[in-house]
């Protein structure tokens, strides 16, 4: 594997992602900012920061596939957040949860950003997801 994840003693626990990941792969995956939008562009979960946390780390899981990889092979991801405030770190969490198996993503996750935003592109965003992958 390209990829290991941990967390060195000393750093912050519990945490919902490993704080270190070392790549000794040579292919670079970078999928751009993947937001709650069908295949079609319709809307998901309009108004609802878990759901369209699922659906955003669902089409992520769908670029990392379309290059051969998965969460496996992910060095990091970033979360953009409209209006963050530390109440929605619940709501964050249990869009995380309810795809984790689905999509084969590893609890806790890969080192992770969490970045409050004002605003993202469309007013009904309220999440994008950018994830790095390297493959060997």
């Amino acid at each position: 594997m390209a990829v290991q994840h941990f967390t060195p003693e000393g750093m912050p626990h519990p945490v919902p992602y490993h704080h270190v990941a070392v790549g000794t792969g040579t292919t670079h995956v970078h999928v751009s900012g993947q937001i709650a939008r069908r295949a079609d562009g319709t809307p998901v979960a309009p108004g609802d920061l878990a759901g369209q946390v699922a659906q955003a780390l669902r089409n992520t899981s769908l670029g990392l596939a379309g290059a051969g990889a998965s969460f496996g092979d992910v060095l990091r991801l970033t979360f953009y957040v409209t209006r963050w405030s530390p109440e929605k770190i619940g709501d964050l969490m249990a869009g995380v949860e309810a795809v984790a198996d689905e999509i084969g993503l590893p609890l806790p996750m890969p080192p992770a950003s969490l970045i409050g935003v004002e605003y993202l592109f469309e007013p009904d965003v309220l999440v994008e997801v950018e994830a790095t992958a390297l493959l060997g």
